[in-house]
């Protein structure tokens, strides 16, 4: 994992990483504090792409709202996804600072220091504590891997290449181009 500044000299919680105040990004998964590092433009032009594809999608039917790289607090473990979607009926869910609990939707785009950590670590996090789908976009392959849960763990749910739509499971009529997402010609 490289890229990552992973500390675990104590058990860190989220009160913990409420007192970091030095422009750093921060997670606290397993008691560990995770300093990443800031995502590299392409990565940011593939948020903004999916982002305005998401609202596109739900502007004319409110199933529920899209946040980019919010604060999501599982009791003492807080990760920031690049995306969420929280359903109408769990909005409850939102607050001023942060998510208290888990998005019916997470967005992760890997980046090459984080790739491995993504998939592992913050995705058994997220399937612990109940998202019901999680995106990997992968940049470096042009792809989209679609994750629901299963028995004990994620089953792939579709894996999309560069001539392929991305159909979700949660959001049913979202359809979006893998091409597009990557900006590929």
């Amino acid at each position: 994992m490289d890229g990552l500044l992973i500390k675990s000299d104590k058990r860190y919680t989220y009160d913990d990483y409420l007192k970091l105040n030095d422009g750093h990004n921060y997670e606290v998964i397993g008691g560990n504090l995770i300093m990443e590092p800031r995502p590299r433009p392409y990565h940011q032009k593939i948020v903004g792409v999916l982002d305005h594809l998401l609202r596109t999608f739900l502007q004319d039917d409110f199933r529920g709202e899209v946040y980019l790289d919010v604060d999501v607090v599982f009791g003492t473990q807080v990760a920031s996804p690049d995306i969420v979607f929280v359903a109408r009926d769990r909005l409850c869910i939102v607050g001023e600072l942060n998510i208290k609990g888990a998005p019916d939707l997470v967005i992760e785009v890997l980046s090459p220091s984080t790739r491995s950590y993504d998939r592992r670590v913050k995705g058994q996090l997220f399937f612990e504590n109940g998202v019901k789908e999680y995106w990997l976009v992968d940049p470096a392959q042009f792809s989209v891997e679609i994750l629901s849960p299963g028995d004990g763990a994620w089953k792939r749910f579709g894996l999309y290449g560069k001539g392929d739509a991305v159909s979700s499971p949660l959001l049913s009529g979202l359809e979006v181009m893998v091409k597009d997402i990557f900006g590929l010609v």
